[in-house]
């Protein structure tokens, strides 16, 4: 059986993101100090995309 045309492309991604998964935006406020250790993970503030 062969796989989809649709999800074939998923590993691909091309584009640039322009959302930031959970952990990658605490990683990001760490690095500008935004974050603490034991803070809630929930409405976190918003952060930039790295270009």
């Amino acid at each position: 059986m062969s796989v989809h045309r649709s999800l074939k492309r998923a590993g691909q991604m091309k584009a640039k993101r322009n959302v930031l998964k959970r952990f990658e935006r605490i990683e990001v406020l760490r690095q500008q100090d935004r974050y603490e250790e034991g803070q809630k993970v929930w409405g976190l503030p918003k952060t930039k995309v790295k270009e």
